[in-house]
């Protein structure tokens, strides 16, 4: 029967016999019990319609009546809608082992020879509409919970397009920039913008926000929206550890749900051809050297921003030049579990990225990691940033 969380006490019973004087036993028998409710139906032709009227938790079931066979009617009760699942107790005037045997073939829940003693067909009969009366208010919660579930995804589904949509464009020219941002079943705290400080200076950052849904993403936004304010100070947003520093400052643990996020953030000057970055707890930067498939891990040596006063963090500096790629990724792209069972590691993710063609690395990394999933998808936020160093 199809959920319903329309009350469905008190008990119903509807009973189907053609004798008259077995509906009117039937019905002082169960009158002792005020919270019952009876109905009987005479034509067993008219069984299903009145079943599908009263909305019976539990049908007895005579199996000898004129035009038409109960076993048959039983059969039929099952393949209707209204009471597939109605507890059925079969009236017989024998006792018969083989009528019983199909009887319970055919769908019926119990088997009672007619007529019962009173205390008996009551016990039964309460039995069975209260074990009918749980399965609608499961069938209920069930259907109230896949409700409620679909009602969060589409909301993290418009969360994570709102998120996208702050994103910054894939951009070209002395820097090229692209991306993939491929949020999760329950949405993480990814972000992660650049923007030329001046003619010359070029800042790119990611950060994660611990933990997964809409509150993470937005603490995640706002601190977007920050870090972006900072770096439209030139002094600040050419000076890794200070910004790193300043918004530390602004987002301390106590104030944001004991939210915390990691962050990597780093300079390109292509007037002085060097790359200053520093980092908060964040995955390293990979960067590879142009035509080679070695790389450099720009590791972070900060504590995450919000668990200190001071996210500790000190400005590293490598030289960078034309051709050179630079990635920065979420744990995301690499904490992912295998079929397996194992975890896929930064080491093995690391070694992929350098056998990946230069070309497309983000889009192998991406199929790779596809090919590792169940049908759940990712478990936290996949986002890598690839920037390439163009002419000057």
């Amino acid at each position: 029967m199809s959920s319903d969380s329309t009350p469905v006490s008190p008990t119903i019973v509807l009973l189907v016999d053609d004798q008259p004087i077995v509906g009117e036993a039937v019905r002082r028998m169960l009158a002792a019990d005020p919270s019952i409710a009876f109905h009987f139906c005479r034509d067993p032709r008219e069984a299903i319609e009145t079943a599908t009227r009263v909305r019976p938790t539990v049908i007895l079931q005579d199996l000898v009546m004129p035009e038409i066979d109960g076993l048959d009617l039983v059969t039929e009760y099952r393949r209707t809608e209204v009471a597939r699942e109605v507890p059925l107790i079969v009236l017989s005037s024998r006792e018969e082992a083989t009528t019983k045997a199909e009887a319970f073939a055919r769908g019926a829940n119990d088997y009672l020879v007619k007529l019962p003693d009173p205390i008996e067909l009551l016990a039964r009969v309460r039995h069975h509409s209260r074990g009918y009366t749980a399965l609608l208010e499961r069938n209920a919660a069930f259907a109230a919970l896949e409700s409620s579930r679909k009602h969060l995804a589409d909301e993290i589904d418009r969360a994570a397009e709102y998120v996208r949509s702050l994103l910054d464009p894939p951009i070209s020219g002395r820097v090229g920039v692209r991306w993939t941002f491929l949020p999760s079943s329950s949405l993480g705290g990814d972000c992660f913008g650049y923007r030329w400080i001046d003619n010359d200076r070029f800042a790119i950052f990611i950060l994660d926000v611990c933990g997964h849904g809409v509150g993470p993403a937005l603490l995640g936004v706002t601190a977007l929206n920050d870090i972006r304010a900072a770096i439209a100070d030139p002094a600040m947003g050419s000076d890794p550890a200070a910004l790193l520093a300043r918004i530390n400052e602004a987002f301390p643990m106590r104030r944001h749900r004991n939210m915390y996020f990691t962050m990597w953030y780093g300079v390109v000057d292509r007037g002085a051809g060097t790359l200053t970055y520093s980092g908060a707890a964040h995955p390293p930067a990979v960067l590879f050297r142009a035509g080679r498939a070695e790389y450099e891990r720009l590791d972070s040596d900060g504590l995450p921003i919000g668990v200190a006063p001071s996210p500790e963090s000190t400005n590293r500096a490598v030289p960078i030049g034309e051709g050179d790629l630079l990635y920065l990724y979420s744990d995301g792209v690499f904490e992912i579990q295998q079929r397996d069972g194992t975890m896929w590691s930064m080491e093995e993710f690391l070694e992929f990225m350098a056998a990946a063609p230069a070309t497309d690395r983000i889009g192998a990394i991406a199929a790779h990691t596809r090919a590792m999933l169940d049908a759940d998808g990712y478990a936290d936020d996949f986002s890598i940033v690839e920037a390439t160093i163009g002419p000057r």
